[in-house]
Formats: structure tokens, sequence, C-alpha cells
């Protein structure tokens, strides 16, 4: 009898309870079939991003398009870059670190193919939108697919495979298996000393077309020096040196996870354009555990030797036991592979 009605009375207490701290209002969205709760709105066009129609990637009066100088290879997607900064905030300069955006910051990105990439201003089929969302408790992915009409993107948190196709500028047809990333994915990348952080919107990759001398202009940066800004080239401008040009997109494509606070800190392999290191760099340095990864090879970089070194046998895999970037492509970047055979011969 005591139990029952000590029972009462826990029921009770909890009824008062919720009554007097009612739960906040949450939105359920369809993620692969199955009802979850989400904080975030279910369709990209509740976000006021772009006008109508969204399609077309205009975007809204607050919103502002940025580009970078070398851009990460994602099996040959074209991108389009956006920033909503929350009203009469700023971005504070920083010269080796991600630029500091203020809490509410939006910065988005686009994925998309055009369907005849020797026509790039033609038709197009966008396929992902990813959101990193700057909060009170750090940065946060929020992923949204298109759908097949290009009218709407949803949220999709599981990521998913979407098969697309195209042209290339040779008109051959290319067919993929497109992978939008899931949130934990996303994580694994731009994960640095435990924090989620953005890749690309750095300083360096920034200083391009002189848009950081008009966002300060603007009053949308502050700090921003006269003069000695760090810049990354862009590593398909052939007019650059090979060394710059093959530092630029290892960076890029490979040193959001090898540097000393990123997911690969204990390899020993740090692959920022200004790493002075050589050891550092992987020449004639020993892989810590590659596993099959190392192709039975000794070295990450043998240096006039890309038959023998790890680091080429890696990013020209698509095998996922194998390949570098462990995600976010299907596809060899023949260019980009190009581009380390080219530079590893030279050392």
């Amino acid at each position: 009898m005591k139990r029952v009605l000590l029972a009462i009375l826990i029921l009770a207490w909890a009824i008062s309870c919720s009554q007097e701290n009612p739960p906040k209002e949450i939105k359920e969205v369809s993620l692969s079939g199955n009802t979850e709760k989400s904080k975030w709105p279910a369709q990209l066009s509740h976000w006021n991003l772009f006008d109508e129609p969204i399609a077309s990637l205009s975007p809204a009066v607050d919103v502002f398009l940025y580009d970078i100088n070398s851009p990460l290879f994602t099996d040959y997607a074209h991108k389009s870059r956006f920033i909503k900064l929350p009203k009469d905030s700023t971005i504070d300069y920083h010269k080796t670190e991600t630029l500091g955006f203020p809490i509410g910051t939006i910065l988005i990105k686009n994925f998309y193919y055009p369907d005849d990439f020797s026509q790039t201003e033609g038709d197009r089929r966008i396929l992902e939108t990813r959101l990193l969302v700057n909060n009170e408790s750090g940065w946060e992915a929020v992923p949204y697919i298109w759908n097949d009409e290009q009218t709407e993107a949803n949220l999709e948190l599981a990521g998913a495979t979407l098969q697309v196709a195209w042209k290339d500028t040779e008109g051959v047809t290319i067919d993929l298996d497109y992978s939008v990333p899931n949130q934990v994915q996303c994580k694994s990348c731009h994960e640095r000393n435990g924090k989620f952080n953005p890749i690309g919107p750095s300083a360096r990759q920034l200083n391009k077309n002189n848009q950081l001398q008009e966002w300060q202009a603007e009053g949308k940066l502050v700090g921003l020096p006269l003069d000695d800004l760090p810049k990354l080239v862009n590593y398909n401008n052939q007019e650059v040196m090979i060394d710059q040009r093959a530092r630029a997109w290892l960076e890029i494509n490979c040193a959001h996870c090898h540097n000393t606070e990123g997911p690969a800190k204990n390899t020993g392999l740090y692959l920022l354009a200004a790493q002075t290191d050589e050891y550092k760099l992987g020449i004639h340095k020993p892989p810590i555990a590659a596993g099959k990864g190392s192709g039975g090879l000794k070295y990450d970089i043998v240096p006039g030797h890309p038959e023998k070194s790890i680091l080429l046998y890696r990013i020209e895999s698509t095998d996922p036991g194998i390949m570098m970037p462990e995600l976010g492509r299907k596809m060899v970047h023949k260019e980009g592979v190009d581009l380390i055979t080219e530079w590893i011969e030279s050392l």
C-alpha cells in the first residue's frame, strides 16, 4: 500500500513539474522514412536564405557570396558559397586560423553538377546544400538534399546516396553514385581538438579578388591589415610554381585531418602549406599505422619516385580501405594525381 501511495505522489509531482515547465516546441522531420525530432527546419526554404525560386541560388538581401582560392575536390561537383551574418555583427580577421565568425553565422555551400561541363552556365542539378550554423555551443552541420523537381531541399541528417550523370568537357557521359555525408561524417572532417570547425573560410583562402577588402569597407570584417595578407594559391593555376600548387592541393584536400589538431594528428604527417619540416611533410617518413593503406611501400613520400610514395598510392585509389581522403569522393581527381606526381618527381 505504501508503494502505491508513493507511486501516486511521484506521478502527481511529475505532472505538476511538466505543467510548470512545458517542453519546448520541436519539429518533426522525416529522415530516411523514419520520424525523428529535430530543432532544424524540415525544408531549406524555411531559412529564407535565397529568393524564390530558391533553385536560382540568388541570395536574399542579408546573404552574400564568397569564393576561395583552392577548392576541396568532391567528385568534380561545382559549388557556390554564401554567408549570412547576424544583424549588426562583424567577422574578426585572423591571419592563420579560420576567421572569427559571430554566433548566429550561417555558412552555406551548395553542390551541383552542370548537365554539360562544356556549358557550365547552362542547365544544372543541385544535389545538396550544407549549412554550418554557429551556435552558442559551437558549429553544427545541417545538410539538405534537393528533390528531383529542384523546387525544394529537405533536411537529411542521415546522409544519402544520389545517382547523378553529366557530360564532361569531351562529351563523355559520367555516371556517379554521389554520397551526401551524414552529420557524424561531417564532424570527422571538421574536427579540430575535439571541436567542430569550418575548413575553407580562412584569410589565405579568402584572399581573392579583393573580397576581404570589400567586406571591411562594407563593415562586415574588422581587423584586416593593410598589407602582408596570407594567400593560398589556386592549385589549378599553371603559371604558379609546382611546389606552391601541390602544397595548396594537399592543404585543402588532406590537411583538414593531417594537422597538429586534426583527427589524423597522431600520424605525424602534417600537410598544411605552411609546413616547413620535410619529415612531417612525409619525405622519407614511414607511416605510423597505415595497414593495407601503405600498399607495401615504406615511405609517405620518396623524392623523385612517386611510384614508391604512399601518399600518391592513396590519393589515386578508390578502395575505401586505402583511399585518401577517406570521405567525400568516389572518383579519382585525375588533375590532382597528375599534380602530386609531377611535384614528387621534382623533389
